[in-house]
C-alpha cells in the first residue's frame, strides 16, 4: 500500500519521539477522505482521540485510525502484569479505503489494491509501533521494528493461517467476521464493512470480545 505516511497506524511523533497530544492534531485529513470513518460504537463511553491520516503520493486520504482510551506510551518496560499494563488501556481503529488496484498518480505503474489484509498489517504494525521487549537496549529497537514489521506484514498476508482464529462482532449493529489474533504486546484483529471499507484494530488492556463499531458521526469529537 503506498501511501506518504509510511504506513503506521500511529499518533504523530514530536521531536523528543513522543507521541504528540491529541489537542494538537486537527481534524482536517480526516475531512478530507472520501470514505467513511469508523470507531467504537456508542456502547464505549470512555475518551476518544485523533491519530493521524495516511495518504497516497497524489495526496488521496486512504487509510487513518483514531484512538480510544489511554492514549499508549511506547512500552519499553513491558512485562506481563504489571502496573503499567494494567493502567494502560486502550483500542485503536483504523479505517481503510477499500481500492482495486489503479494506476500510480504519474501513470508508470499500478498501485496495489487494498484489502483485509492491508487492514491486519497497518493494524499489527500500529501496535508494534507503541511496543518494543523489556531489557532490549534502545539503540536496538530500530532493527526489532523492522524485523517485526516484516512479520507483521507476513502474518496480514496469511489470514487463513493457524496464527488467526475468527471473532464475530457488530458493525453497525451487523454481526460481521473478524480475523483476530493475539500476542504478548495485545490483540489484532480486521475485517470488512458494508460501507466500503476495511477496518483493523489493535488495543491492549481492554479486551476485544466485547467491542463493537460504527460509522463515526462527528470526527470533529475526537478533537476534543
Amino acid at each position: 500500500m503506498e501511501t506518504t505516511s509510511s504506513a503506521v497506524a500511529q499518533a504523530p511523533a514530536a521531536e523528543d519521539g513522543e507521541p504528540v497530544p491529541s489537542a494538537r492534531r486537527t481534524v482536517d485529513g480526516y475531512l478530507r477522505a472520501p470514505f467513511p470513518w469508523y470507531g467504537l460504537d456508542e456502547a464505549f463511553t470512555g475518551r476518544r482521540w485523533l491519530m493521524q491520516v495516511g495518504q497516497a503520493a497524489a495526496g488521496a486520504v486512504e487509510h487513518g485510525s483514531v484512538g480510544h482510551g489511554d492514549e499508549p506510551s511506547v512500552r519499553s518496560e513491558y512485562t506481563a502484569g504489571s502496573d503499567h499494563e494494567a493502567k494502560e488501556k486502550f483500542a485503536v481503529v483504523v479505517t481503510v479505503a477499500a481500492n482495486p488496484v489503479r494506476r500510480s498518480a504519474d501513470g508508470t505503474g499500478l498501485l496495489e489494491a487494498t484489502s483485509v489484509s492491508s487492514a491486519a498489517w497497518l493494524a499489527g504494525v500500529g501496535l508494534l509501533s507503541f511496543t518494543w521487549p523489556g531489557q532490549m537496549d534502545h539503540s536496538l529497537r530500530d532493527d526489532w521494528l523492522d524485523q517485526q514489521t516484516e512479520t507483521a506484514w507476513v502474518l496480514a498476508d496469511d489470514l487463513a493461517g493457524e496464527d488467526w482464529s475468527t471473532l464475530s462482532l457488530p458493525v453497525d449493529g451487523v454481526p460481521t467476521p473478524f480475523h483476530y489474533r493475539e500476542s504478548e504486546f495485545g490483540w489484532v484483529l480486521a475485517g470488512s464493512t458494508a460501507a466500503g471499507v476495511h477496518v483493523g484494530a489493535y488495543g491492549r488492556g481492554m479486551s476485544a470480545y466485547g467491542l463493537g463499531f460504527a460509522v463515526v458521526k462527528d470526527i470533529a469529537a475526537y478533537q476534543a
